[in-house]
């Protein structure tokens, strides 16, 4: 593999231009564990191991990019998030951070439920196996057709976002002569602390039936009215990628309170409430997530002092963590293409993939992790910019990194934490081919989304 001398750009943090930097790390080849799935490693050679198989001989049999998954991670952190809330709650897995058959048998097999949020999701699901009354329904504006097929199917809840849907699935549901469980999803007014697009709780947005004015209260009026709904609980999602507590805690106390509410004017407790989910999850070494057995235990303390106060018996108390699953299970492994020096600036380097597979840097201003996995390289480091192919100067992977500075075309970089999200909102941008998703286990590894293929495309494109 050449390794091609060129100018670099900055190499110390005293000289670096203003952004998203740290200063530089003492060792460029060290993992930090924090960020990597859990049988990631570098052997002896310094190339990157993931469930017993080398980066270089995956890129070969695979191609790249291309997404790697660890199984026995994902498994692992499904067991850590079941067993934290036990059999007195249930633990949804939020499907649109990725989903396949594979994904849909180990959630089956380690006894987690499903939330899906399209028709095709719920295809998926039970092309796969998984029960319908597992799973959940979500979504803001559900067509007529896709709540026939979700009552039909006899999924186990549908999640109610507006006063129209009520109307729909309770005429559906008598239609069809079925009595469909159902949760009402309010908007608590909590200003979540991430990013605007994926902040869900306030009051200016697209999801649920606000609390303030009294519009949840008339939800759950109009939907105990119905004979063809019955009404298991409230249900509540504040955003994405949150970290604090803080912000569960308000929702739960007006969730709460509704409750109470409920009970005062209609005589009926409510057995159910859904804290949606939106853990984050650590993309950097800056970021600290909290494990599942912490969150279980701040969540249950919540509510269930809340609803003491309130006098509720404690309802059963569901999550929905998708992100917080899969993302750290997943690493996209990428091939350098240019090494762009700028002097006084950084270091552009191009890899194969970008935005196509990864579009979360453009859209939310996130942050990633990289790190050469094809080889060790004891050459001090220099300020990176990791970018794509696509014909986008917004075309960024990583925006800054230190990588070293004998950095080569022909090298392997990895970008770790893209399990949840990037598969999902992969395009075909400039007609790339979205990459594979492959499981590895055990020193094997096995396709469980293909590559596209040009004939996909040309397939679609009947002009």
């Amino acid at each position: 593999m050449s390794r091609s001398a060129h100018p670099a750009g900055p190499r110390h943090a005293d000289v670096l231009p203003e952004g998203h930097y740290h200063a530089p790390p003492a060792d460029l080849n060290a993992l930090d564990e924090k960020v990597w799935a859990h049988t990631v490693s570098r052997n002896p050679e310094g190339v990157v191991t993931v469930g017993g198989r080398e980066v270089t001989q995956l890129a070969e049999e695979f191609g790249t990019p291309a997404y790697f998954l660890d199984e026995d991670d994902f498994r692992s952190r499904c067991k850590a998030w079941r067993d934290a809330f036990g059999s007195d709650a249930d633990v949804f897995y939020a499907g649109k951070a990725f989903l396949s058959r594979a994904v849909v048998r180990w959630l089956d097999e380690e006894g987690l439920n499903l939330d899906v949020c399209s028709a095709t999701e719920l295809t998926v699901a039970l092309s796969a196996g998984m029960p319908a009354e597992r799973i959940a329904y979500h979504g803001n504006n559900k067509s007529l057709a896709e709540i026939e097929r979700a009552i039909e199917a006899g999924v186990g809840r549908i999640v109610l976002d507006s006063f129209q849907e009520i109307a729909r699935v309770a005429h559906t549901a008598q239609r069809l002569g079925k009595r469909q469980r159902v949760q009402i999803r309010v908007t608590v007014g909590v200003e979540a602390h991430t990013h605007e697009f994926i902040a869900t709780a306030h009051e200016d947005q697209k999801f649920g039936i606000g609390l303030a004015g009294g519009q949840a209260a008339e939800a759950v009026r109009r939907a105990l009215q119905l004979d063809s709904l019955e009404l298991i609980g409230i249900h509540s999602h504040i955003g994405s990628q949150i970290f604090d507590m803080a912000g569960f805690e308000v929702s739960a106390r007006r969730v709460v309170r509704l409750l109470a509410e409920i009970r005062d004017e209609h005589g009926v407790e409510l057995p159910e409430i859904d804290l949606g989910g939106g853990l984050g999850i650590a993309y950097t070494s800056d970021d600290d997530p909290r494990e599942p057995h912490e969150i279980a235990k701040a969540l249950g303390e919540i509510v269930t002092r809340e609803c003491e106060a309130a006098r509720l018996a404690t309802p059963r108390i569901s999550v929905e963590p998708g992100r917080a699953i899969v993302g750290p299970t997943a690493f996209t492994l990428y091939e350098v293409g240019t090494v762009k020096p700028l002097p006084g600036l950084r270091t552009y380097v191009s890899v194969d993939g970008g935005m196509s597979d990864n579009i979360r840097t453009a859209l939310y201003d996130a942050e990633y992790s990289v790190a050469l996995v094809s080889r060790r390289s004891d050459a001090e480091p220099m300020l990176a910019r990791v970018v794509g192919k696509h014909c986008e100067s917004g075309d960024i992977v990583v925006k800054d990194a230190f990588l070293p500075a004998d950095l080569a075309p022909g090298d392997l970089l990895a970008v770790p934490a893209t399990g949840a999200y990037c598969r999902s909102m992969a395009s075909n941008y400039n007609h790339a081919l979205r990459p594979p998703v492959v499981a590895v286990k055990d020193g094997q590894a096995r396709v469980v989304v293909r590559r596209e293929t040009e004939e996909d495309l040309l397939r679609l494109d009947v002009g």
